[in-house]
């Protein structure tokens, strides 16, 4: 036999086994401490030639032996000067359809970067990738700098890279 209870009665006898938990509350000066992961950023030393992947303030991989855009000292200001930007940004797309062995892209041209190239009149450019090597080429990595502005890794370097960062996180490239 099936007991079908009436709504009000059902309610209420929700509503009196929630009241039946006292709400326990923490005093003012003491805010509840939510534990949020930290979060994973990227910092690349063109000087040195390296990638940082960081986990809060840890870091937890370095990529090594990075190639450039072919003029790769200063910041890249404009479209075709085949150099690398420095500054903050962040990975706001990737693509696994690349050219190259897979894709993240970095979202230069930031505010700053349009408003400098155009007071100059001319384009910033744009489409700046962290990624791999392209996917006709058969050895290990291309050397020498050899990207039109993106940071190249080895291609086992990348997959790890991409598994790894989620899209929105910080990039930091430094001069």
């Amino acid at each position: 036999m099936v007991v079908r209870w009436p709504g009000s009665v059902l309610l209420a006898a929700v509503l009196a086994a929630c009241a039946a938990a006292p709400i326990q509350s923490l005093p003012a000066s003491e805010p509840p401490q939510i534990q949020r992961p930290p979060e994973r950023s990227i910092l690349v030393d063109k000087s040195d030639r390296v990638l940082v992947l960081f986990e809060g303030e840890r870091p937890i991989r370095i990529y090594r032996d990075l190639r450039f855009g072919d003029a790769p000292t200063g910041h890249k200001q404009f479209q075709g000067d085949e150099r690398t930007p420095e500054g903050r940004y962040r990975i706001d797309a990737r693509n696994p359809r690349s050219a190259y062995h897979l894709s993240l892209r970095i979202s230069y041209p930031n505010a700053q970067d349009r408003a400098f190239a155009k007071a100059q009149g001319r384009s910033p450019g744009g489409d700046i990738f962290l990624h791999g090597q392209p996917n006709d080429f058969t050895g290990e990595r291309i050397e020498d700098d050899w990207t039109d502005g993106c940071i190249a890794l080895g291609n086992a370097e990348i997959a790890e890279l991409w598994q790894m960062v989620p899209d929105g996180s910080i990039v930091e490239i430094r001069p």
